[in-house]
């Protein structure tokens, strides 16, 4: 656990967070920040390519079902959650769901950072485990939302079309065809910057992060404690059933840490995109708050090591 807290992403993400609690000039400028977060979606999405160039359907497959499942579980569970026990609004409650549900691409960039930095094996495919969870929980919140509801939002139609062509998710899919089509052969003279600068790079995006968490403080502040303690609570539950899904999909204990932390991550991208146009009527930057100044720091710190634990002792356990 103290080596994720002293492994430089968190630190960087600490000096993010305490320079915008005290208001200093530290910031990104907003070019910086959309390069560096198209280097890392498209630097996800290659290596996933490559690596499913390699990988035959066999061993795809039973992970990729566990990953569509566990998007729509966590999607159905969150909303209840916020529903029936948090009383809150359906709207909200739905737009909770789609956030949750969905997934985080550099909270998947963390884990992988810190499977490197411990040597720890896994399935080079696991980036097409990123784009599977990353759409159909926001479909099944919006129809949760729908069902039994009047809403003004958007067609399925056109959240569908907005979901797919969001940015963070257009460049993972760009990124992932990229791959596959040029094979590992071709890729390896691009290995320098997409691989190897690949944690350096993504320390400054985790530097913004902690900025733009601390800026949504004020949000958490008015939400008051049922939010915060789910922001918590169901990262847990979720990378439980994302560890125990891996290891039965046949991952090994990497794989099945990563599965566990992208069901324990939130969106904070492409699920807001697609909420706005959907249910406009949530409060959409509460979602943000709960999963950008909670979730976010949580995993980071504490949730991945924890989801390694877990992986380990089930595959341990036979």
């Amino acid at each position: 656990m103290l080596e994720s807290l002293l492994d430089p992403l968190f630190l960087f993400f600490l000096v993010g967070f305490i320079g915008g609690v005290l208001r200093s000039e530290l910031k990104l400028p907003e070019a910086i920040y959309h390069l560096l977060s198209t280097y890392l979606l498209l630097s996800i999405g290659l290596k996933g390519g490559v690596q499913l160039a390699k990988a035959s359907p066999g061993e795809v497959a039973l992970p990729a079902l566990a990953a569509l499942g566990l998007g729509v579980v966590m999607a159905i569970a969150v909303f209840l959650l916020f529903a029936k026990i948090g009383r809150v609004a359906r709207a909200d409650a739905a737009a909770f769901a789609a956030h949750y549900g969905s997934t985080s691409a550099v909270t998947f960039a963390a884990v992988l950072a810190m499977l490197a930095r411990d040597n720890t094996p896994h399935e080079g495919f696991l980036s097409v485990l990123l784009v599977i969870m990353e759409i159909p929980a926001i479909l099944i919140a919006i129809f949760l939302h729908r069902w039994g509801a009047q809403s003004q939002g958007a067609s399925y139609g056109t959240v569908i079309h907005e979901v797919m062509l969001n940015r963070s998710v257009f460049l993972l899919l760009a990124g992932m065809l990229i791959g596959l089509a040029a094979g590992p052969g071709r890729f390896e003279p691009f290995e320098v910057l997409f691989v190897t600068a690949f944690k350096p790079i993504l320390a400054f995006f985790v530097l913004e992060m902690g900025l733009l968490a601390a800026q949504r403080i004020p949000d958490l502040r008015k939400s008051g404690v049922f939010v915060a303690g789910a922001a918590m609570i169901v990262p847990l539950v979720g990378g439980a059933m994302g560890g125990w899904a891996g290891i039965l999909a046949g991952l090994s204990p990497g794989g099945a840490t990563v599965l566990a932390t992208l069901t324990a991550s939130a969106s904070y991208i492409a699920a807001p995109a697609a909420v706005r146009v959907a249910i406009p009527e949530a409060n959409t930057g509460l979602c943000v708050a709960a999963a950008l100044g909670v979730t976010f720091p949580f995993n980071l710190a504490l949730g991945i090591p924890l989801y390694g634990w877990w992986a380990n002792w089930l595959a341990a356990r036979g």
